[in-house]
């Protein structure tokens, strides 16, 4: 709820005389009120507020001569005495009204107002894309909100495929994949020097030949939020739940989009659910029978997760074909541990494994040509690098030959810069999120409670 919103609320009630001449009426009042409030900071869009303030505001000025403010004046003007006892009544009828107003906004549901984005702090000029974000709650009960950014096609948005894009973790943000990998913008890395960084048009970009919707899944990542504690936990077959639950809703709000093939696909740990979540949504629409059907045609997973033995052995033998490992540790490792190196069952295979890891430790692991460092940011980095006299304090050391050019000692530094944009006020408000739904935003949010409850995807 915006900060005007509840100015006009506190503004009318203790400006009110029955307010200033029955202090204990604001003690009982204020406790219930501020409960309310704070349900109505995480439950009432902006706009659903302005309207409904305004409507209230409205009844106020042309209620009828029993409203305590005309009351007062009425015998101040006239000279007569108040009636205490009447005036104690009145008073507590406009608490009730106002109570009972508050709570109609807290119970009704109201949906979520998508927000269209024309310009974002750090971009240059109006975006060259439809770019739109939003909530879409799927847990009532606990008053869970799932955030999205939606970018439309640049091609066929009427005929292009719909896409849902999960990130991995569990716990990240679907705006680090619009950001670091195939979304229509990108930070100007090579160009930061401090500050909010500047945006970057990626001509590169998915939404070329797609709609996508990238989600900030499951509650908690991201800018997803809930209003209760219980409504943060959740597991790998909630987060299915959810995300049908989701589609169905955003669907219901975009049915421009019914008929687009839809795809469902993530990263990294996220693809856990993935094969799940297509199942649930083809059993949803053949068991169901409701409308709109999800016109679900296929699934996708980039660098998957998809069980710890069979990922362990590829890992394993991927090391060995980039000539990592020797041929005789690897050929000692797969006799004693006869390809289950994530649970060894013996010494031998313990010992071999140990060693696997003491000729990896150093490895980037997502990259294995680029350099494994620390965050840039981490106290240690930062101490030593106090007295660099380049403009934005940070440790720069280009790497000649790369074709990358990133002025950052790891491509993992950068992902700083979010931290840097996404927490800017500006940027926030530009995005639409809720004031008093999130504080620090993070990149990955991996201390969310979360259960995994899918071990495999796989049949081995």
């Amino acid at each position: 709820m915006p900060q005007e919103y509840i100015v006009v609320i506190n503004l009318w009630w203790f400006s009110s005389p029955t307010v200033l001449l029955w202090p204990q009426l604001t003690k009982d009042f204020c406790p219930m009120a501020i409960s309310l409030y704070a349900r109505l900071s995480a439950s009432v869009p902006h706009l659903a507020a302005q309207r409904l303030s305004s409507l209230f505001l409205t009844s106020l000025e042309t209620a009828s001569p029993a409203s305590p403010s005309w009351y007062v004046e009425r015998h101040h003007n006239s000279g007569q005495k108040f009636d205490m006892s009447t005036m104690a009544t009145m008073a507590r009828f406009w608490c009730s009204l106002l109570l009972l107003w508050l709570c109609y906004l807290v119970l009704s549901p109201v949906d979520s107002s998508p927000v269209a984005i024309t310009h974002l702090p750090g971009f240059d000029g109006p975006l060259p894309f439809s770019l739109e974000t939003g909530y879409v709650e799927v847990d009532e009960s606990n008053g869970a909100h799932l955030f999205y950014y939606f970018v439309e096609s640049e091609k066929d948005p009427k005929g292009d495929p719909l896409l849902l894009w999960m990130q991995g973790g569990p716990g990240c943000s679907s705006l680090s994949g619009i950001l670091y990998e195939m979304g229509p913008f990108r930070f100007d890395i090579q160009g930061y020097r401090r500050g909010r960084p500047t945006l970057l048009y990626r001509p590169e970009t998915w939404t070329k030949v797609s709609n996508i919707i990238f989600i900030d899944s499951p509650i908690g990542s991201g800018f997803s939020y809930a209003t209760t504690e219980e409504g943060f936990k959740s597991s790998d077959t909630k987060a299915v739940k959810m995300q049908v639950v989701f589609l169905k809703k955003w669907l219901h709000e975009h049915p421009q989009f019914l008929s687009n093939p839809l795809y469902v696909g993530g990263e990294s740990y996220i693809v856990m659910i993935i094969p799940s979540l297509a199942l649930e949504i083809h059993l949803s629409n053949k068991e169901s029978g409701e409308e709109p059907l999800l016109n679900l045609k296929g699934y996708f997973a980039g660098n998957p997760m998809t069980d710890d033995r069979f990922d362990s052995a590829g890992t394993i033998r991927f090391f060995h074909g980039m000539a990592i490992l020797s041929d005789e540790l690897y050929e000692f490792a797969k006799e004693s541990c006869g390809g289950n190196y994530s649970d060894p069952p013996n010494a031998l295979c313990r010992e071999s494994i140990q060693a696997i890891d003491n000729c990896t430790k150093d490895i980037n692991l997502s990259h294995i040509l680029e350099p494994s460092c620390e965050k840039i940011w981490s106290p240690r980095i930062q101490q030593a690098t106090a007295s660099n006299k380049t403009s934005s304090g940070l440790r720069v050391e280009s790497l000649a030959g790369d074709d990358l050019m990133f002025p950052f000692k790891c491509r993992r530094d950068t992902y700083q810069l979010s931290y840097v944009w996404a927490n800017d006020e500006g940027v926030r408000e530009s995005l639409g999120i809720r004031q008093g739904t999130k504080g620090e935003w993070k990149r990955c949010a991996l201390d969310i409670p979360y259960t995994r409850d899918i071990t495999s995807t796989l049949e081995i």
